[in-house]
């Protein structure tokens, strides 16, 4: 018995001398959480050519809307905050961009004659029948050429060269229009840009 006591200690101390030791505690293991936030899918637009969304708010039916002309007045945009930003003809007609469909369904499912380009929070960019005045202020003001609204996770944009464009900064889809072209994404401001 005392050799199986000696041999006992003789291995608890060789185990102690390793140096390998196991701590065992009841505390729970601290994890360090790894960032789910996709990195924007927009770069930063340029400082130098943002304006102010205050300019650009109006309250119909209580809720902030972002609305602008463009420098001709034949379209008025809108930024639907966090939901959708869109443009309309002003006169409320037809859209009339080359590369528009020929009808899409109206929210009775009919086909019609499309009257305003628009993109979703998620979305792709794309044409559709909006209620009369959906994305139409008759005050709205207007936005320079080579200047950006940016607000409420969308941002929109005039240029001589490629029109209108506006785009989700949480996805980049968007859209670029003028009366003869549409391009199914966002065009940015150059920062050399006046």
């Amino acid at each position: 018995m005392r050799a199986i006591s000696l041999i006992s200690a003789v291995a608890i101390l060789a185990a102690g001398c390793s140096g390998e030791r196991i701590v065992t505690t009841d505390e729970p293991r601290v994890t360090i959480p790894t960032s789910t936030t996709p990195p924007p899918a927009l770069p930063p637009p340029t400082p130098a050519h943002l304006v102010s969304a205050f300019d650009y708010v109006a309250h119909p039916q209580g809720s902030a809307v972002y609305y602008f002309s463009s420098p001709s007045g034949r379209w008025t945009c809108a930024i639907l905050p966090r939901d959708r930003a869109g443009c309309q003809s002003s006169g409320g007609q037809s859209i009339g961009v080359t590369g528009a469909p020929d009808s899409v369904p109206d929210s009775d499912g009919e086909q019609v004659a499309p009257n305003a380009i628009v993109v979703d929070r998620d979305g792709d960019a794309r044409f559709v029948a909006a209620e009369p005045d959906e994305f139409v202020l008759a005050d709205a003001k207007e936005l320079p050429f080579n200047r950006i609204l940016a607000v409420a996770g969308f941002r929109c944009n005039v240029q001589e060269e490629s029109g209108i464009s506006c785009a989700s900064e949480r996805t980049g889809k968007g859209f670029s229009f003028a009366a003869d072209a549409f391009v199914p994404r966002y065009t940015e401001v150059p920062p050399n840009a006046p």
